[in-house]
This record gives C-alpha cells, structure tokens and sequence, in this order.
C-alpha cells in the first residue's frame, strides 16, 4: 500500500511518539494540528499499519517497519540537505522521505558515511547498509582528533551539540566531504581547511570524524603512528586563525 503524505505524517508521528511512549489518541491530534484527519486514521488501521484500544493508538508490526522507513528517509533528507547543500532542510527533508521503497536512501545513506543523527541530534534508524559496512566504517572512521600532525582526512561527520554549534561549524565549512589537514594538537586543534586555519577545542574537534585513506589508516593504526597523533606538540600559536570554537 502507497500511503498518501497526510497517511505517512501520522504514521511517523505516531512512531516518535511510540518511541517516547505517548500512544494517547488525544496526543496524536494535538501533535498533528490542522493536519490531523480522522479519515487517515482509519484508513491506517483498516489497512493493518495501526489498531486503536481504550483512547491509544499502537502501530503494529507492519506499521512499525513503514514509519521506521519514513523516519530514516526523512532524517538522511536532512542530513543530505544541510551537509552538502547548505540549505534549509525541513521542506525538502518532507518530500524526499516519500521515495522509502528505492535504493536511492541507502545510497544517499552511503555516501554521508552512515550518519547516525539528523541535524537536529535524533537517531536515524539503520537500514542494511549500515549493519553490513558497520565493521569496516569502525576501521576507517575516527574522530578528528587521533589524526596526526601534517596528516589530511575528508570529513566523514560532524555532530553538533546543538543548532548554534550547528551553524558555527557550518559558519568555518567544517562539513562531511571537505578535506582537513592537522597542523597542531596541543593546547587547542588547528586544521587547515578549505585555505583557512581553525582552531578548535579538543572537545568540539572530537565531535567531528574523518575517513582515511589506506595509507592514513595505516598509520594511525600502527603504533608510532598512534603515539604521534597522542603526542602534545608544544609550537607557537598561530597569529591568525579563521575562528576558534568553544564546547
């Protein structure tokens, strides 16, 4: 069954507030506002995505596995939106969480690096592609933080605590596909990034993850390689930097 959008919006409202424990009929109304449709609702339960008992509504075990569906669309929508074109990304996120029964959302999936949080910081559920790279991603994946001096990694991620954050590190174009290079460690991270030095708190920069390359992973993974990239390297601060960002 294809589900019209008003029918995809409740099942996902449904699953968030599942996820939460609110399974309250009345909830679901005041979550959808103006776009709430008693008709939606039926047609959810009649076609075995939902059943409604004492004033709940439960999503069953079909409905359970279309919103999951939804909620992985629409949250890598976001994820795609705002890391690679820079843009608002709610509009778009809405049309793109329609096109679940395609591969085109693993690809999508894929190609951030399996992100695991929409921009927002909510879970994005995995789908089989990131089950079956999870083990080789642990290999080539690791925060920016544990790479060496003069070594350079393309942003796989960056998890933002919060919007302001989300912003600043957009504001300095840290964002998953540019390329950084390690210039210091200690007391503060500086990279160099797009012709720009940033400085960046050991705690902020261990929210960012980089890919590396073969001979990158090599050398991080080998022990002088992960005692260099431990090592504080005392050098004078840079006179100018593109920004500093704090926790």
């Amino acid at each position: 069954m294809n589900t019209c959008n008003t029918k995809d919006e409740m099942m996902e409202r449904l699953w968030t507030m599942n996820e939460k424990g609110d399974r309250g009929e009345e909830a679901l109304r005041a979550a959808m506002g103006a776009a709430y449709l008693e008709s939606d609702l039926a047609d959810l339960t009649e076609a075995g995505f939902a059943v409604r008992m004492d004033g709940e509504v439960h999503l069953t075990s079909a409905g359970n596995e279309r919103a999951v569906k939804l909620i992985r669309a629409h949250r890598l929508g976001e994820r795609l939106i705002h890391d690679v074109l820079g843009k608002d990304y709610e509009p778009g996120a809405c049309e793109f969480e329609h096109i679940v029964d395609t591969g085109i959302v693993d690809a999508i999936c894929t190609l951030l690096g399996h992100p695991r949080e929409c921009p927002h910081g909510s879970p994005i559920p995995e789908g089989d592609c990131c089950r079956a790279s999870a083990r080789f991603a642990r290999r080539l994946i690791v925060p920016l933080t544990e790479l060496a001096i003069g070594q350079s990694a393309r942003i796989a991620s960056v998890h933002a605590a919060n919007d302001q954050q989300m912003h600043r590190f957009a504001s300095l174009r840290l964002r998953p596909g540019v390329t950084v290079k390690m210039h210091q460690l200690y007391p503060a991270c500086v990279v160099e990034c797009e012709g720009a030095s940033v400085a960046l708190d050991n705690e902020v920069a261990s929210q960012i993850h980089v890919w590396l390359d073969d001979g990158g992973a090599a050398a991080a993974g080998s022990e002088d390689g992960a005692k260099e990239a431990r090592r504080p390297i005392f050098r004078p601060r840079w006179r100018r930097h593109a920004g500093r960002m704090n926790p």
